[in-house]
């Protein structure tokens, strides 16, 4: 299936920040909806269809879910998730594009894997704030809302790319506006995790 220039702009963005909250659901509901016809995936992603994938990626969601919902050890999941979230994103945007000129997909690679690691960011900064509360709800509930937001992103993209790109990019200017609060909080997340027990 051929995309027009707003569709590939919403595929991009869209799918590239729900990848930086939660890249396991994003592959995940790309594979079912494009199983399941809802949804067509540009050809460059049919790779995303395999049971394979749809089960590997289903299996670490699952670790994800109850991972990412335990204070502290979800600051030392993200920062992992650092060097799978982002480089993923860039593969994806990669192939999206792979009807389009070698530049383009460049170029598309370096935007998706911009989008995710902000995305990440923003998320990482959001969690690194709310993590030394003594109670595990806010965590427990920040992690659903990102869940959610992950697999609606991904189908939005889609079926909604207007509405998607506008969502992403208001995200992106709040991201923008909170830079020097995400890059402090990704540092001190980094030096959280190299000096965790075991790491010394």
């Amino acid at each position: 299936m051929n995309f027009d220039s707003d569709q590939t702009v919403s595929l991009l963005t869209g799918t590239s920040f729900a990848a930086g909250l939660n890249v396991y659901a994003t592959m995940g509901t790309l594979g079912l909806l494009s199983r399941a016809g809802v949804i067509t995936l540009p050809s460059g992603l049919d790779v995303l269809q395999s049971w394979w994938i749809i089960g590997v990626s289903l299996v670490m969601f699952g670790l994800e879910f109850v991972a990412d919902k335990i204070p502290a050890f979800d600051l030392v999941w993200n920062a992992l998730h650092t060097f799978i979230r982002v480089p993923i994103a860039v593969l994806m945007a990669y192939a999206a594009t792979s009807n389009l000129s070698l530049g383009t997909q460049l170029s598309s690679a370096a935007l998706g894997g911009a989008i995710a690691f902000a995305a990440h960011g923003g998320k990482t900064a959001v969690r690194a704030a709310v993590t030394p509360s003594p109670e595990p709800f806010s965590n427990m509930a920040l992690s659903l809302v990102e869940d959610v937001a992950a697999i609606g992103l991904s189908w939005m993209a889609f079926r909604h790319p207007y509405v998607t790109t506008a969502i992403v990019a208001a995200l992106l200017i709040v991201i923008a506006v909170l830079m020097r609060w995400v890059v402090r909080a990704l540092a001190e997340l980094f030096h959280s995790v190299g000096q965790a027990p075991g790491n010394s």
